[in-house]
C-alpha cells in the first residue's frame, strides 16, 4: 500500500472511502476519520501503524458515536472508551466507525437506521449482527483488525458469517468504560481479525484492569500472542451433545465433525459432554437482555443528549415524541418486552426465573470444566449467512441465529469463532468456549484449527 507522506494509514482510509463510495459499497462504515483526526506519527507498540475499525457503540474522540440510531445521529462524545484509548496507546490508528444493529439489538445488521451492512462473501446475504460492519470491514480487507461488542454473540456470529475470527473475552477482561450499554451484565468488548493471531494481539492490547469500570478484573493479562504457537497436545476438548441436535444444518455439522477430527489429529482428546440446560438459554437471554435494555435505554430521553423532538406539550410529550421518532422497531420491541418482564406482578414470573435459569446454565459449564474438559467445541451458528430480508418478518427465527452463542454471555466465559469450512461457498464458523479467564486456551485451539484446516476454512 502506497504511503501518503509517511502515514500509510491515510492510504488505507482513502481506499476504504473510494470503495464505500462506489457501486460495490458494503455500507460497512458509518463514519471515516478525516486527515486532521489521524496522527502524524504513532507510538511504538504491538499495533504500531495498524489501521483499525471501531464499532459505533464505542465512544471515540474526533468521530461521532451513533449506535446506528437516529436518536444519536451526529452525537460526539466528550470522552473516549478505554478500549479505544488502549488501541491508540498500542500504536493503532482508528480509521472509522462501523455499522451495526441499532444499539446492538439484532443478528443481521438489518436493524441499522442507516441501512444494512453487506456480507463481502455474498452481497445478497447478511454479515451478521450486531457487529456486522466490523466483521465485513475485516473480511473485505479494509482493515486487519476491528473492535466489536458481544452481548449474545454479536462478535462471534458475524465472524462466522463473514469468514473471520471473532473473540468474546471473559466478562471483566476488557473494560466496558465508554461502551454504550445494551445489557450491562452481558455486554463485552470483543476483537475481530483476519487470523487468530491478529485477533489475539488486538484482544491483548485492550485487556486489563480499568478503575473506571467496577466490573473490570485485576487479573494479569496473559501473553495471548504466544499462545498461538502452543498447540493442543494434552488438551481435552468436549463436544456438547445438545449443540448437535435439531435445527443444525447437516452441512455445518460435517464441518464441525471435520474440525473435531483435526483437533484429535493434532493431539487433543475429544470427549462427548452434556450441558443439560442448553435449550433454555435463548428465552433466558431474551428476558434478561430486554430487561436490562429497557433500563439502560431510559437515559435517551431527549433532555440530556442526542435527538430532541416535540416538547410543545409537557415533559411526557417530549419523551414520547423523541423516543418514537428516534428508536427503530426492534429497539422498541425489546424495550416493551423488558418493561413488561420487570413490571409488578410479572417480575418474579419472568425476570427472576430467568436469573435462576442463568445460574443453572453457568453451573453446566462449571461441571464440564471441573470434570477435566479444557474447552468446548461447537458450531457458532446453525446455518451459514442467510439472505437479506429472509428473517426480518420472523423475530423468533432471527433470535435463533444466536442459539449457540448466548450461553457464553450468560455464564461470562470466553469464546471464539474461527472459520472451519464452507457450505456452498459460504463460511462456517466453529466456536471454542473455555473456562473463565481461559483466553489462552481459545487462542491455542483456534490457531490449531486455522493451521490444520487451511484455505478450506475461509
Amino acid at each position: 500500500m502506497k504511503s501518503r507522506g509517511g502515514r500509510p494509514w491515510l492510504a488505507a482510509r482513502d481506499q476504504i472511502r473510494a470503495s464505500e463510495a462506489g457501486p460495490e459499497s458494503l455500507n460497512a462504515f458509518l463514519a471515516l476519520a478525516e486527515d486532521g483526526d489521524m496522527p502524524d506519527s504513532v507510538p511504538d507498540g504491538p499495533l504500531s501503524g495498524v489501521p483499525v475499525a471501531v464499532k459505533d457503540n464505542l465512544v471515540t474522540a474526533g468521530l461521532p458515536t451513533t449506535c446506528a440510531s437516529r436518536l444519536l445521529e451526529g452525537y460526539q462524545s466528550p470522552f473516549e472508551a478505554t478500549a479505544v484509548r488502549r488501541l491508540r496507546a498500542a500504536g493503532a490508528v482508528v480509521i472509522g466507525k462501523t455499522n451495526m444493529d441499532e444499539f446492538g439489538m439484532g443478528s443481521s445488521n438489518e436493524h441499522s437506521a442507516f441501512g444494512p451492512a453487506l456480507n463481502p462473501v455474498d452481497r445478497n446475504r447478511v454479515p451478521g449482527g450486531s457487529s456486522g460492519g466490523s466483521a465485513a470491514a475485516v473480511a473485505a480487507g479494509y482493515v486487519p483488525i476491528a473492535l466489536g461488542s458481544d452481548t449474545g454473540g454479536s462478535v462471534r456470529q458475524p465472524a462466522a458469517f463473514c469468514g473471520v475470527v471473532g473473540v468474546k473475552p471473559t466478562y471483566g477482561r476488557v473494560s466496558r468504560y465508554g461502551l454504550v450499554a445494551f445489557a450491562s451484565s452481558l455486554d463485552q468488548v470483543g476483537a475481530l481479525g483476519r487470523t487468530v493471531y491478529d485477533a489475539a494481539r488486538l484482544l491483548q492490547a485492550v485487556s486489563g484492569h480499568d478503575p473506571r469500570d467496577a466490573t473490570s478484573s485485576t487479573r494479569p493479562v496473559p501473553d495471548l500472542r504466544a499462545a498461538a504457537s502452543r498447540g493442543v497436545g494434552g488438551l481435552v476438548v468436549g463436544i456438547p451433545d445438545e449443540y448437535l441436535r435439531d435445527g443444525l444444518d447437516p452441512a455445518v455439522r460435517r464441518c464441525v465433525d471435520e474440525g473435531a477430527e483435526a483437533l484429535h489429529d493434532a493431539g487433543a482428546e475429544i470427549r462427548q459432554v452434556s450441558l443439560p440446560h442448553t435449550r433454555f438459554a435463548v428465552p433466558c437471554y431474551q428476558v434478561l437482555a430486554a430487561a436490562e435494555a429497557s433500563s439502560n435505554l431510559a437515559r435517551f430521553d431527549g433532555v440530556r443528549y442526542g435527538r430532541r423532538s416535540g416538547g410543545d406539550g409537557d415533559l411526557g410529550d417530549l419523551y414520547e415524541v423523541t423516543r418514537t421518532e428516534g428508536f427503530g422497531r426492534e429497539v422498541k420491541r425489546r424495550i416493551v418486552l423488558g418493561t413488561f418482564v420487570l413490571s409488578a406482578g410479572y417480575q418474579d414470573r419472568y425476570y427472576s426465573q430467568a436469573q435462576r435459569v442463568r445460574a443453572l446454565i453457568s453451573a453446566d459449564f462449571g461441571r464440564a470444566f471441573n470434570d477435566g474438559v479444557h474447552a468446548l467445541f461447537t458450531p457458532t451458528t446453525p446455518t451459514p449467512a442467510f439472505r437479506l430480508g429472509e428473517r426480518l418478518g420472523n423475530p423468533v427465527q432471527m433470535y435463533l441465529s444466536d442459539v449457540y452463542t448466548v450461553h457464553a454471555n450468560l455464564s461470562g466465559i470466553p469464546a471464539m469463532s474461527v472459520p472451519i469450512g464452507t457450505v456452498d461457498g459460504l463460511p462456517v464458523g466453529g466456536q471454542i468456549m473455555a473456562p473463565w479467564w481461559g483466553e489462552e486456551t481459545l487462542v491455542s485451539i483456534g490457531a490449531t484449527l486455522e493451521a490444520r484446516l487451511g484455505e478450506g476454512a475461509g
